[in-house]
């Protein structure tokens, strides 16, 4: 069901825990599921991403996707971390059951967050980001799910 690098990563996550006046945190949710994840972002004077930690309450698919956005935005710039979509973790992760694909959701939200956090906090705007939903199903129509 889960390929070797999601247990791995749920296993063994990369970078737990958070950050002490981090220059942006995200937090972002998901009502039906129960999951909810807190990026913590440290960001240089250059823009780059020096250090990432996470905390995720959820499923083994919302750990390890955690740890691998985590993974996909250490030592970037703002706008490289802007393009790590849930295909990319998704696909670094070797693929999500359908059921859990709203988890690489929550990660690429939960980024997008931080990175917002951070911009509001040094009144810049970074391109093509906009304000992120707390919840990812915010705005969605009902959509069916099968278990």
């Amino acid at each position: 069901m889960y390929s070797e690098k999601v247990m791995d990563h749920f296993e063994h996550p990369r970078n737990v825990g958070e950050i002490e006046n981090a220059s942006g945190t995200g937090t972002v949710g998901n009502a039906k599921c129960g999951d909810i994840m807190r990026i913590y972002l440290d960001i240089d004077e250059n823009q780059m991403i020096r250090d990432v930690k996470f905390k995720t309450f959820g499923c083994g698919a919302a750990v390890a996707t955690s740890s691998m956005a985590t993974e996909l935005v250490k030592g970037k710039s703002v706008q490289e971390a802007m393009q790590v979509t849930n295909k990319a973790v998704m696909e670094a992760l070797d693929g999500l059951p359908p059921v859990k694909v709203h988890c690489s959701l929550l990660a690429e939200e939960a980024i997008h967050a931080a990175l917002w956090d951070y911009a509001e906090k040094n009144d810049i705007k970074i391109e093509g980001l906009t304000k992120p939903k707390s919840d990812i199903h915010e705005g969605e129509e009902e959509e069916e799910e099968e278990y």
